[in-house]
């Protein structure tokens, strides 16, 4: 009885697999992309001709899709994942109740550092500054205009840039509203200056 095996070659990477124990699932790894299927006879008195599989082939590119549709959908799922746990892991550093104002701040001091943002003063003018916008607040929402959260970003999506969990975790709200500051306006307290004078920032 003669047998005949795949071999299915990709780059310079081969495996060979007899066609009965062909699983096109385990072998859409490969990847679709110079995918080349021919098929040997291993009987000696067959020919050695190269014989073209499109059936199979089709089959892994199909295989390919879908394990590659798998892979998005569990990345994604990481990613929701991970903006899940971030509150919890930056709450776990702070000395005060996730959330609250004092929570908020601390993590504020924190971040202004490395905006070079050491001073009284500077935090100082923060704190009056997002007291009149937001209480501190990262759940604050004004419907009127649609500004949202701690710095009252318009619109809220805005912080996006600073992390997918901007809806949820004060302190991604934070980094964006200190970078926000630095780029605009150099520092706090000129934001707050502008604030005093135009009442808004």
């Amino acid at each position: 009885m003669t047998t005949s095996v795949w071999t299915i070659h990709r780059h310079r990477r081969m495996a060979v697999v007899a066609v009965g124990t062909l699983a096109v699932s385990t072998l859409a790894a490969l990847g679709p992309s110079q995918v080349t299927v021919v098929a040997y006879a291993a009987s000696p008195a067959a020919s050695t001709a190269q014989l073209t599989a499109p059936a199979v082939k089709a089959g892994l590119l199909a295989a390919s899709s879908s394990a590659s549709a798998g892979t998005t959908a569990t990345q994604r799922a990481s990613t929701s994942a991970a903006a899940t746990k971030a509150p919890a892991r930056a709450a776990s550093l702070a000395p005060y109740r996730f959330a609250t104002k004092a929570y908020n701040q601390w993590w504020a001091r924190k971040i202004m550092v490395r905006h070079g943002w050491t001073s009284g003063m500077q935090y100082r003018a923060l704190v009056k500054l997002w007291d009149h916008e937001s209480h501190w607040s990262h759940t604050s929402h004004n419907r009127g205009s649609g500004a949202h959260g701690i710095p009252q970003a318009l619109p809220g999506s805005k912080m996006r840039s600073a992390g997918v969990d901007w809806r949820t975790n004060p302190v991604t709200q934070i980094k964006w509203g200190l970078n926000y500051i630095d780029s605009r306006y150099g520092n706090p307290t000129k934001a707050w200056a502008h604030f005093l004078r135009h009442g808004w920032y």
